[in-house]
């Protein structure tokens, strides 16, 4: 049988030679590739094996490719590498229950003796040669010169376009920049637009780094819209489904689903005067029972996938409460999915998952509802979710028992749980601060788990109809690939005193500038620094073209500017009074005045039939008959000068608008009285005429200036002036790219120098310059790490929590970790009683004064701690059982428990950065070399107290608070493990 085209036979001879001389040449130059690629099991891509030969090569490596597209092998292959050369591997991701999925991926390859893991509140093997870790824990362990990181060769970087993340995404940079030169480094990025450029940043901070983009998904991906009960093709073509392939021509909309948003968007209109507020808001789902006929029910987008065949399902819901809400409607609608015996599977493994988790709390975190819609094949996932039940999900999931996973965007950053198909609700999202559309490069984040590669032939993305949404804009999302990486970077309190401690300030300044941050500044600048090198030239030939032979034009050109800036001064001069003249004339009427308004639409007579309210910035809005017997208010608009008021007359007791006789014959009063009335001066804004002569003196002096200049005589004059016009607009233009250029250089050592300015300021570091160093003080705030590093080194400096129990100081602790997820929530929480009041509102204090010292060195504020969670952790640190720790907080359990592990993570670090005396008393602390307190803290030199006794009461408190934490189902949060 022939080859197919473009096989082997439709080469010649000496094709076929040269090939098989560099499958020969590969097989002796990458003998361990060769060895890892035996045992994977399929045929590695393109992308992958040129990553993995630069690996080997000694090359770091930057892959970017699609989600699902199989970039992790090569940081499996990195693995590989480690233990291959007696090496260790460090396995970095940016969330625990990535790292937890990835640790049980590699133990369950390389063995569980030979793999670790370590995210902050788990420490399991932490001396392994291969150790999966949260990017926050390397980090801490770099800082503290941790013993741990002898023998290091590579770290892999899995979704390190997470560096993007505002609020954490700066770690991923100070790995990068402070790892030893001699490891590694293997960062696996989504699908960016510049990823050339994060490579270029890398090749210079890290040395020789390879960039392998692939923009082609193993698995093609289709994209629909959903309406009602039908799902449309959003393209007309579904060759046209993967617009990102190279050569593919622009995708066409299918306009049926355009005719369908113009029908939609004609209804609104139609029905506009009844629409609730936020009604039409693009990709919001309308309130039940009410909207278009389109939207479909959650219900009916379930069975909506199972009749298409696009089941499993991950449905982005973006709401915590919105996803649990989802899952109680599918049941209610009786929705399922699976058949006698995959619930039978399903319910044994459920109940084996969480059999360690206390039996009294089952009904509290709501365990039979969840596992009743499990044997349904339905469930949520969430930050809100218990881990032992988000773990159980994916697992199921994973499986197939589960067919239909509710879910927000959480669910899309790196967590292995591919599916059929990806239906997002809406697209919007709530973005931490407020709710956005979803960008470009989100929608192909969450997209990307449709398809799963060697189980389906294509993938498929629905988008689910609600008012508003355009499919132009649909497509839009769907077709762009220009989704840049941009640095998150800006130097910490903590960061800046460990940088010092370390390598000295002028060093840490110089590393600083190597950030990506400043790499991308500096970029822009060179952009910016050409362009203003094109517009000095253009301004040369600009000056040339108004040059006049009578004398300076650009002198006159000035001249005229500034006449033309004060004669609108003058027209806004005069504007002003004419308003604060009518504005003063509407305040002294009262009533039965006749007055005359000079113009507008009200001009001419009338009679004042009630004042109106004095107060506001328009001023009162009198009622008024006219003299053609029209009943009117009066506003400020309607009189462009001052009102007149002629005389006064007697309004009758039964004077009623309502009335044509009453008005008649008001009117004739009105017209009478008028007639031989002299007028009363109208009322003037003060010292306005002064203002206005001075204004009037200015113009003619400048008029005067312009007439005598000699350029005013040339026969081309206004020629010259174009071109000085045009002048002065480029050079104000430039002038502005200058500043930007300015600002944008060394941005980020100059925050730095304000960051060490504020903190010698406050005690932590002491010199200047080179002889900067850092103080007892400073010691105490390396060791803290949380985003209000500085509220929490400063609290323990004024001994503001020394005196609190274990539960009090746990409910501080909190405070100052807590952020709100809602704009509605009490200003004054419901706090415990005893000393957490005083002690919250002292912390409160600090915290201002923190603020006010951060705005006069223009650095960002440390926000307020935020007492929302203290009363619930305070409860719970007593003893409390979980149903009444939750009876008054508005907490889902999973919540609950992951702020509580946030809160033990705090406590370490509290005990560690107190942590006083010698080495000896610190050893004979029960618990001082626990395994946790060294990942989080390593070896940094102990800090400074100033009282000893103090500093020991304060971190066996921290201790024995964390220990009263840790229980229940906090100590039980994960499901145990499986082979």
């Amino acid at each position: 049988m022939a080859a197919p085209a473009g096989g082997p036979a439709d080469e010649s001879p000496a094709a076929r030679y040269a090939a098989s001389r560099v499958r020969q040449a590969e097989r002796t130059r990458y003998p361990q590739l060769r060895r890892f690629a035996a045992g994977l099991g399929f045929t590695l891509d393109a992308f992958q094996r040129e990553a993995c030969q630069a690996l080997e090569d000694g090359r770091g490596v930057l892959v970017a490719a699609p989600t699902g597209a199989g970039k992790t092998v090569v940081g499996e292959f990195a693995v590989h590498l480690a233990l291959a050369g007696g090496r260790k591997a460090f396995y970095t991701t940016p969330i625990k229950a990535l790292s937890n999925q990835k640790h049980a991926e590699l133990a369950a390859r390389h063995g569980a003796d030979a793999v670790g893991l370590l995210t902050g509140d788990t420490a399991v093997n932490g001396e392994a040669p291969v150790v999966v870790m949260t990017t926050e824990v390397l980090r801490n362990m770099l800082y503290a010169g941790s013993p741990t990181l002898a023998g290091l060769g590579y770290v892999v970087m899995d979704e390190v376009h997470y560096l993007a993340d505002r609020f954490r995404g700066a770690v991923w940079e100070e790995v990068i920049i402070h790892l030893p030169e001699t490891v590694q480094v293997v960062s696996l990025s989504a699908t960016v637009s510049n990823a050339e450029e994060f490579g270029a940043w890398l090749d210079t901070v890290r040395g020789d780094t390879a960039v392998v983009v692939s923009e082609h998904r193993p698995v093609p991906l289709y994209q629909h819209v959903m309406v009602g009960g039908r799902t449309y093709d959003l393209f007309t073509d579904r060759a046209e489904a993967d617009p990102g392939r190279d050569g593919a021509a622009p995708p066409r909309v299918n306009p049926e689903l355009v005719r369908i948003a113009r029908e939609d968007q004609r209804a609104g209109r139609a029905g506009a005067p009844g629409r609730g507020r936020g009604r039409n808001r693009p990709g919001r789902r309308p309130p039940a029972g009410r909207g278009h006929s389109g939207v479909p029910s959650r219900a009916q987008v379930v069975q909506r996938l199972e009749a298409d065949g696009l089941l499993p399902a991950i449905v982005f819901v973006f709401s915590r409460a919105g996803c649990d809400a989802a899952v109680r409607q599918c049941l209610t609608w009786g929705v399922d999915l699976t058949t006698p015996a995959e619930r039978e599977e399903i319910r044994r493994t459920a109940t084996q998952r969480t059999a360690h988790l206390p039996a009294a709390d089952l009904a509290v975190l709501g365990w039979w509802e969840w596992s009743e819609a499990l044997s349904r094949g339905v469930a949520s996932h969430h930050a809100g979710l218990l881990p032992a039940f988000k773990e159980v999900v994916e697992d199921l999931f994973a499986r197939g028992l589960v067919r239909v996973v509710f879910a927000t965007e959480t669910l899309a950053l790196g967590i292995n749980m591919p599916a059929r198909s990806v239906v997002l609700e809406r697209l919007v999202k709530f973005n931490g601060e407020t709710h956005a559309d979803v960008t470009p490069g989100e929608y192909t984040q969450l997209t990307g788990r449709a398809g799963r590669r060697g189980i389906d032939v294509d993938g498929h993305a629905v988008v689910l109809w609600a008012p508003g949404v355009d499919p132009e804009a649909v497509a839009g999302l769907a077709s762009t690939r220009t989704y840049p990486l941009r640095s998150s970077f800006r130097p910490t309190y903590s960061m800046a005193v460990n940088l010092v401690a370390t390598v000295g300030r002028h060093r840490a300044r110089e590393i600083l500038e190597t950030s990506f941050a400043q790499f991308q500044a500096d970029r822009a600048v060179v952009g910016l620094a050409r362009q203003v090198r094109k517009q000095e030239e253009a301004l040369a030939g600009y000056a040339e073209a108004m040059t006049c032979h009578l004398g300076d034009f650009g002198e006159y050109a000035r001249l005229r500017r500034r006449l033309s800036e004060a004669e609108k001064a003058a027209s806004r001069d005069a504007s002003g009074r004419r308003r604060a003249d009518a504005l003063a004339s509407l305040k002294a009427l009262g009533h039965g005045d006749v007055i005359e308004v000079p113009a507008g639409r009200r001009a001419g007579l009338a009679v004042v039939l009630d004042p109106g309210v004095p107060g506001g910035v328009d001023g009162p809005r009198p009622t008024v008959l006219t003299i053609d017997r029209e009943v009117r208010r009066l506003s400020l608009g309607d009189v462009p000068g001052a009102v007149r008021t002629l005389t006064r007359v007697r309004v009758p007791k039964d004077f009623s608008a309502r009335s044509s006789t009453s008005r008649r014959d008001l009117a004739a009063i009105v017209r009478a009285a008028a007639g031989g009335a002299p007028s009363a001066p109208a009322a003037r804004a003060p010292d306005a005429v002064p203002d206005a002569a001075n204004g009037a003196a200015d113009v003619d002096d400048l008029r005067r200036a312009l007439r005598q200049h000699p350029c005013h005589g040339c026969s081309e004059r206004e020629d010259h002036a174009r071109w000085a016009e045009r002048h002065h607009r480029l050079e104000q233009e430039t002038r502005r790219l200058a500043q930007r250029i300015e600002g944008r250089t060394n941005t980020i050592a100059r925050t730095f120098d304000r960051v060490c300015d504020l903190l010698g300021e406050l005690g932590y570091l002491a010199g200047d310059g080179d002889a900067t160093t850092v103080t007892p003080a400073g010691q105490c705030l390396r060791r803290v790490y949380t985003e209000k590093d500085l509220l929490v080194a400063q609290s323990l400096r004024h001994g503001v929590w020394d005196d609190l129990d274990a539960p009090s100081l746990a409910a501080v602790v909190s405070a100052v970790l807590y952020e709100s997820r809602r704009d509605d929530h009490p200003v004054s929480p419901r706090l415990p009683a005893g000393p957490v009041r005083a002690a919250l509102a002292e912390t409160a204090r600090v915290a201002h004064g923190l603020a006010d010292a951060e705005a006069a060195h223009r650095l960002q504020q440390t926000g307020e701690p935020d007492a929302g969670l203290a009363l619930a952790v305070h409860r719970w640190a007593s003893g409390r059982p979980l149903d009444e720790v939750l009876t008054e907080s508005d907490l889902a359990a999973g919540d609950f428990v992951r702020w509580c592990r946030q809160v033990l993570d705090l406590l370490d670090q509290v005990a560690a950065a107190v942590m006083g005396g010698d080495a000896a008393a610190a050893s004979n602390d029960d618990d001082a070399a626990s395994g946790h307190a060294a990942v989080v803290s390593g070896d940094a030199a102990p800090a400074g107290r100033t009282g000893a006794v103090a500093g020991g009461r304060l971190r066996r408190t921290a201790r024995a608070a964390a220990a009263a934490v840790d229980r229940g189902v906090v100590a039980t949060a994960s499901a145990p493990r499986h082979p």
